[in-house]
């Protein structure tokens, strides 16, 4: 990969393009919050070829939720249980909806 292709996944939210200091830096946080975080499961951010952790933008968003629960008072543990399962609920309402429309679409008379 050149440098050019790089730029153009700066992009993708799922590329690793962070740094553990600078996605500290940016979530103002600590590089240790980080690690609890990846320890309590709820990112796991890749490693680039010398071993070190890089971020992206998706994990940096879930970060920042947790920051947010831990800067309320809730336990680390308990903050990356509680996004985990926020989006689990998303995710199960998410396909609901869709066996719900789908349900409607083969049957419109059951709908009224």
């Amino acid at each position: 990969m050149t440098a050019d292709d790089s730029f153009g996944r700066l992009d993708d939210d799922d590329y690793p393009a962070c740094t553990m200091g600078r996605a500290a830096e940016m979530l103002g946080t600590t590089q240790g919050f980080l690690r609890a975080i990846g320890e309590a499961r709820l990112i796991t951010p890749l490693r680039s070829a010398g071993g070190h952790r890089r971020y992206s933008r998706y994990q940096l968003r879930i970060a920042a939720r947790a920051r947010e629960l831990v800067d309320q008072g809730t336990p680390i543990e308990a903050a990356c249980r509680i996004i985990i399962l926020e989006d689990q609920l998303e995710e199960a309402q998410r396909i609901n909806a869709e066996y719900r429309s789908a349900a409607e679409s083969a049957n419109p008379t059951a709908a009224t």
